[in-house]
């Protein structure tokens, strides 16, 4: 009965008519407009901006995109239509900002572009790098009274499409831009768009001055090479700069978890448990903004381990993936969902975790309760779930967090933000107690340098197994004073999508490691040498194996020190063809890769 009330639900929803304004630019104009500005830079760091509008007869509609050249698939344009407005129930008047994350279309990605995010990715915190197939839509929304209008109020949204996580940074900068785009229309687009397309490349590890309509954001991207700390220095301010606005943002993509979550601190570990290992989460909440910093908020709190599934800050009933995250017929995605439409308090009955949390900060301890008792719109805030934690709770994190520190006997609150980093700390360095284990595992899996033969093939990383991982557990992992199955919860973790993302990623990494000893190997090695004597085929068969490390190499894009492997190889190749016959030199000069 409820599927086939889903169902009906979806049949009612209309199909989304889409306005463009700029449909009906003269061809030239628009190539001539794209020649001169490539926005090279801009897309570093922004795919475009979309301006959404409600329109009385068909809705959402896309009014804009900038720069024009940029294209959108009809889903993707479809999806940030539905994404840029908060659900009608959310009563959101006045200005609103949030954000969302969305599927990428394959044919809508940059060259150019990706190739660029790779180098970035290269450096910045695992977390942060950017993903393939994935959009983040930082909106303002804006609603007002309006007599002058039919419908009697004014509805539009302003969206940031970007591949990169930055939260904060990029929620700072769409609330510069909207109200100057609402004030002066598409030329403050443009003259913001302008600004972005001058800012330095996106560096991890690097302090950055990104200046955007008078005023100059500072911001540091957490590179891969920080301390695994999860505490990293602000920007230094720097000299102020004459007519312009210093803004410093002390971290581009957190958000405050004791804020949100303090309703329901004491099962803060609980949720940590879900989110590593990977299990379907919902969060309702009763706004967009809410909604989006609350499931942030869960995805941080395994940092630095990245969280290796799909995740949606935002979720609504018209979303393409609707029926894929709601269907009965199988168990629920490893997703975490955030919702703001009482109707998902029926949809998503059948799953086994929710998170409600209520309209307004309520300081009152709630408790755990079962999943599936989510049936009436009026259900209290809490943690709905059957799941039994693995360790046990850590009293004396709570404990640090009630006590208030008294001054001379009088009581004074401690700030949020000191809080949220005791917060922070304790879950980073939870996480980080948690995987050193499993790192230590897998370094035991590389082989010895002595096995890296210039004379075989390379060698590979060993094969992950659970039970042989399990047995190397000592009693350093209850250093942390936190009882429980520390073994069950690490097997469950190894069927996760989690721990697949981590281990494919050490796994790509080691073999890295152990592609470029193997290369070192043959540049090291006197094939002259070893050419003198032997026969024909066997330094044929010489030269096709370098070949093929040549052509990776190559596939690598190869820098730096593997760029002189390259040259070196290459070398050794030219100085044994040229003791071969005549006939057979011909053969193998073409032994070079593009």
């Amino acid at each position: 009965m409820e599927t086939n009330e889903t169902e009906d639900i979806d049949k009612k929803l209309p199909k989304l008519p889409l306005i463009d304004t700029f449909d009906h630019l003269d061809i030239h104009q628009a190539t001539e407009e794209s020649s001169l500005l490539p926005w090279d830079k801009f897309s570093h760091w922004i795919h475009c901006i979309c301006i959404v509008t409600f329109d009385l007869e068909v809705g959402q509609a896309l009014e804009l995109i900038y720069p024009r050249h940029v294209t959108l698939s009809d889903t993707e344009r479809a999806n940030i239509c539905y994404l840029a407005f908060p659900d009608s129930n959310s009563g959101c008047m006045g200005d609103t900002s949030y954000h969302f994350r969305i599927r990428q279309c394959l044919k809508s990605r940059s060259s150019d572009s990706l190739s660029f995010l790779r180098t970035y990715n290269k450096h910045a915190a695992v977390s942060l790098q950017v993903e393939r197939g994935t959009y983040y839509g930082y909106v303002y929304f804006r609603q007002r009274k309006d007599k002058s209008i039919r419908r009697g109020y004014f509805q539009k949204s302003v969206v940031v499409l970007s591949m990169l996580p930055f939260i904060n940074l990029f929620t700072k900068v769409v609330n510069i831009i909207a109200p100057e785009f609402f004030e002066n229309g598409e030329p403050g687009l443009e003259a913001a768009c302008h600004d972005i397309d001058q800012w330095p490349a996106p560096i991890a590890g690097e302090e950055l001055s990104l200046p955007v309509m008078g005023t100059v954001i500072q911001a540091r991207i957490p590179g891969c090479n920080d301390k695994l700390t999860g505490i990293y220095p602000s920007p230094r301010p720097n000299s102020p700069v004459e007519n312009l606005v210093t803004c410093i943002l002390p971290s581009i993509h957190e958000t405050n978890t004791y804020s949100i979550y303090q309703p329901v601190l004491a099962h803060l570990q609980l949720l940590w448990e879900l989110v590593l290992c990977s299990e379907p989460l919902a969060v309702m909440a009763s706004s967009p903004s809410c909604s989006a910093q609350a499931v942030q908020a869960l995805v941080g709190l395994i940092w630095p381990l990245k969280y290796n599934t799909d995740y949606r800050p935002f979720f609504t009933i018209h979303d393409s993936e609707f029926k894929e995250y709601t269907t009965r017929t199988q168990a629920p995605p490893p997703v975490i969902l955030g919702v703001t439409n009482p109707f998902f308090a029926k949809t998503l009955q059948h799953w086994p975790h929710i998170v409600r949390l209520g309209d307004t900060l309520d300081t009152k301890k709630v408790k755990v309760k079962k999943a599936g008792i989510l049936k009436t719109l009026d259900s209290k805030p809490g943690v709905y779930t059957t799941y039994k934690p693995y360790l046990s709770k850590d009293k004396s994190l709570l404990k640090k967090l009630e006590q208030v520190p008294g001054l001379q006997g009088e009581s004074s609150n401690r700030p949020i933000e000191v809080q949220n980093l005791m917060l922070k700390r304790f879950f980073v360095e939870l996480t980080h107690t948690f995987m050193v284990p499993l790192e230590r595992y897998v370094a035991g899996l590389m082989p010895l340098l002595r096995n890296i033969n210039p004379h075989k093939g390379t060698p590979m990383l060993g094969s992950f197994n659970t039970e042989d991982f399990i047995q190397t557990l000592d009693s350093s992992i209850m250093a942390t004073g936190i009882k429980g199955d520390w073994a069950g919860l690490y097997r469950r973790f190894c069927q996760s999508a989690n721990f697949q993302g981590w281990y494919n990623q050490k796994r790509l990494e080691a073999n890295g490691r152990l592609q470029q000893l193997h290369v070192q190997a043959l540049c090291d090695m006197d094939w002259l040498e070893w050419a003198n004597g032997k026969q024909e085929v066997e330094v044929v068969d010489l030269l096709l194996r370098m070949n093929d490390k040549l052509l990776m190499l190559s596939d690598t894009q190869a820098a730096g020190s593997e760029a002189s492997y390259k040259e070196v190889l290459e070398q050794h190749m030219k100085n044994i063809i040229s003791t071969l016959p005549e006939d057979l030199c011909s053969v193998l000069s073409t032994f070079k890769p593009p």
